[in-house]
């Protein structure tokens, strides 16, 4: 019997759980290591801070269900992954020793590289994790009572664009329907080189469709822009031009400003000081098949992968990993793991293909891309308030999905390929 570990319980992590266990049955042991006891549905955190959802709304107990599916669950932080001994060593000093290993951690967040940002010893909010978004929540109560300018948006290297888009036009609904729009002043500042680029050199006309909505709800937006740092009711930023010299100075008062990170990998695997695990920003080196090229029994998936940038860009942007491209991740990763127990080499390959769904308050921005990183052979967008429908539906589906411990349901296979998606290629 091997061990298989999952390193990490979040959007990436839960899904391989149950695909790997759902793969390989009674006859090898599947274990969940996560420093959480609950699983966070992160994409509605923005829906968080306008009170649309509580944080408790996003949270799934995962021992229940992990003990149901015959899964290990051991709810402890990981200090440090130690390729060379087949292990993952814990905070409380003991080890998990592994014969495959899944690093599905997610990300560390990066507020350290700008002064000031953040929500701990900072002076702006977040919307990565369910707890910031709580956070979030009561400085916007705060914000309420004596509203003024809002900057929202994404420093330099930020590779997650979709949310800041989202939690802008969703406090723009809030505040039409609130009847106090008209007091507060909206900027949006990007490290992108054009609106709707999305780390991803655009999608469809997804440029088009986003300025459009900014333009629609008088919001302002600055690209290409550096974060310098942050005080307390203001930002200082530089605009660059298409050479990445200064354009521009600005010193941007805000009442409220949630500005989304760059990432790293987490200390446990940055740290771990195995040669050819990580790049220099922590994140897991993997080949075709989402194996480690050096330590051949790790595999990993989701947002803590490496993948280099789509393009070249004035100010760094990372390349975004989302839903349905860490669901092709996780599809392959159980396939290749079970062929490698099978004595056979992994042959599957993700299809890393992007299906979004992006909610802008009272509508929304669909797009869809095959593969999400061009040249593509499928790409489609759309602007409509059925997004911000489909995207409520999305979230319980998914989050049903957890709860009942199902990775892909055979109907969700079904349609997709009727689409044209594929998780393998």
């Amino acid at each position: 019997m091997a061990r298989i570990v999952v390193l990490g319980a979040g959007i990436g992590g839960v899904p391989m759980a149950y695909e790997m266990k759902e793969t390989v049955g009674k006859e090898h042991e599947v274990v969940v290591i996560s420093d959480s006891p609950t699983f966070h549905f992160v994409p509605s955190n923005p829906w968080v801070p306008p009170k649309w959802r509580k944080p408790e709304d996003l949270k799934i107990e995962l021992a229940p269900v992990m003990a149901k599916k015959g899964i290990t669950f051991i709810q402890k932080a990981a200090t440090k992954v130690d390729p060379a001994n087949n292990k993952v060593d814990l905070a409380d000093g003991s080890a998990v020793e592994y014969d495959y290993l899944v690093i599905a951690t997610g990300p560390r967040l990066a507020f350290d590289e700008v002064p000031g940002l953040g929500p701990h010893g900072g002076h702006t909010s977040s919307v990565c994790h369910v707890d910031h978004a709580a956070l979030a929540a009561e400085d916007w109560d705060r914000f309420m009572a004596d509203p003024g300018p809002i900057v929202i948006g994404a420093v330099q290297g930020a590779s997650c664009f979709g949310p800041a888009y989202e939690y802008m036009m969703i406090i723009e609904t809030e505040l039409r329907k609130r009847k106090i729009r008209d007091k507060v002043p909206m900027t949006f500042v990007t490290s992108e080189p054009y609106i709707g680029h999305l780390g991803l050199g655009g999608v469809g006309d997804t440029k088009g469709l986003l300025e459009s909505a900014l333009r629609d709800k008088t919001i302002k937006w600055i690209t290409n822009a550096k974060v310098d740092k942050i005080e307390a009711g203001m930002m200082y930023i530089t605009e660059v031009d298409d050479d990445g010299n200064e354009k521009k100075k600005y010193e941007l008062p805000f009442k409220h400003s949630m500005m989304l990170p760059a990432f790293t990998g987490v200390d446990a695997v940055r740290n771990s000081g195995a040669e050819g695990l990580t790049n220099p920003r922590g994140f897991v080196i993997v080949d075709e098949h989402q194996r480690n090229p050096t330590y051949k029994n790790i595999y990993s998936v989701g947002v803590c992968v490496a993948l280099p940038p789509v393009e070249k860009t004035p100010v760094p942007v990372g390349t975004p990993k989302t839903g349905y491209m860490i669901e092709s991740m996780v599809t392959a990763t159980a396939h290749n793991i079970r062929d490698e127990l099978a004595g056979k080499q992994p042959s599957d390959k993700p299809s890393l293909s992007a299906l979004c769904l992006a909610d802008l308050g009272d509508t929304g921005v669909a797009f869809l891309a095959v593969p999400q990183i061009p040249p593509r052979n499928t790409t489609w967008s759309q602007h409509g308030k059925w997004v911000h429908l489909a995207k409520i539906a999305f979230e319980k589906y998914f989050m049903r999905k957890v709860r009942k411990g199902i990775s892909e349901p055979f109907y969700e296979r079904m349609m997709l390929k009727f689409m044209g998606v594929v998780r393998l290629k």
